[in-house]
């Protein structure tokens, strides 16, 4: 069972405003081919593929395999006995669809009883993988705080000004495409991440909701309106 991976996205893309991303000059001389011009300072990168392509996360996702073996193990196990309960629900379910000899009643019945399963399955499953889940969040945040810094790295070393997101174009030149600088800076920055979790962490976002709730705990009840 292949977990997707969780990727923390940083606020460094800005959204350009629609504009000629390539431009032409009239031709020097009569033929010849008018030339390219590049619009200075803008670069697109990819987040995406630069996270999944870094030696950070290549690295991190061989290790957890071996580290997290047994709960891989034994999630696939368990997913396989799940199946081999279903799968013969499923089977009756269509013969009994096509040929008519169930009721609707008893149709919707067995599709319960199969949709209850498979939700109850999806819940194991995720529990038991869940220090396999508990370890990609580690590493994407990793990746995540390295990635920023990367970006910056490679937009100062190409007079970059601005970085956006290829979904924002068409298309474009590929000399725009600044992600194998990034790729290359955060290669240099984060070869490896930390594949298990130090004790008591928790992803970002459970973080900030905590603090925020803390503090928002901590203010001083508000005193009662007159009259009240």
């Amino acid at each position: 069972m292949t977990i997707s991976p969780r990727l923390p996205f940083l606020a460094l893309a800005l959204v350009l405003a629609p504009a000629a991303a390539h431009a032409q000059t009239p031709a020097a001389t009569a033929g010849q081919a008018p030339a390219k011009q590049m619009v200075a300072g803008i670069g697109i990168a990819n987040r995406d593929e630069i996270v999944l392509a870094s030696k950070a996360f290549r690295n991190a996702a061989s290790e957890r395999q071996i580290v997290y073996k047994n709960q891989i193990s034994m999630a696939e196990s368990r997913r396989k006995q799940i199946n081999g309960q279903i799968e013969p629900l499923v089977k009756k379910f269509r013969d009994d669809q096509s040929t008519g000899s169930a009721t609707e009643s008893e149709l919707q019945l067995q599709a319960q009883t199969i949709q209850s399963l498979q939700q109850s399955a999806i819940q194991e499953l995720n529990t038991m993988l869940a220090p396999v889940a508990r370890s990609e969040a580690y590493v994407n945040e990793q990746i995540g705080d390295a990635l920023g810094k990367a970006i910056i790295a490679a937009m100062d070393k190409r007079g970059i000004t601005l970085v956006v997101p290829p979904a924002n174009f068409l298309a474009f030149s590929n000399g725009y495409n600044m992600s194998g600088d990034v790729l290359a800076e955060l290669d240099a920055m984060l070869p490896n991440a930390g594949v298990i979790p130090p004790d008591g962490w928790r992803p970002r976002a459970e973080r900030e909701a905590a603090a925020a709730q803390a503090a928002q705990l901590a203010q001083p009840p508000r005193p009662a309106r007159r009259g009240q």
